[in-house]
């Protein structure tokens, strides 16, 4: 699809990144966390993908693993993740989630959902219905 009078996707592009990303500055000021936003997303990703070494860890979350063995030691040291021994190579180790980890991962989501869910009661039917068509293609842009 070309770029027509009514289809500018810089300025598209432009409203877009201002208002996902100050919506995810809101959400992340609801839960209230001491966390930053890396250690959160690899808690998440711990949570969502189960445990993994710390070198797959820091591949997902794309960065460099000195950078990830600094954000686990901060996490295991609140308590949140934890290591053991790799099943099959006594030379590595996994990393999980500890119970802790895994209540503030579900009270984090708890509080940001609630959030939004009053914001979305807010809206007009139309507005949440272009939500509701939006949400896929968000996801898809945020996929590619």
């Amino acid at each position: 699809m070309e770029p027509t009078k009514t289809t500018d996707f810089a300025g598209l592009a432009a409203e877009l990144r201002i208002s996902v990303a100050r919506l995810s500055r809101r959400l992340r000021r609801q839960a209230g966390s001491e966390l930053s936003l890396t250690q959160f997303s690899t808690l998440a990703t711990l949570g969502k993908h189960g445990e993994m070494t710390p070198r797959a860890l820091a591949e997902h979350e794309h960065v460099k693993p000195p950078s990830m063995t600094r954000t686990v030691a901060s996490l295991e040291s609140a308590g949140l993740v934890a290591r053991r021994a790799h099943p099959t190579d006594g030379r590595q180790v996994v990393l999980a989630l500890t119970d802790s980890g895994r209540s503030l991962l579900v009270e984090h989501r708890r509080l940001k959902e609630a959030w939004l869910a009053q914001r979305l009661a807010e809206l007009t039917p139309g507005e949440r219905a272009a939500l509701e068509q939006a949400a896929p293609v968000l996801d898809k842009l945020s996929r590619s």
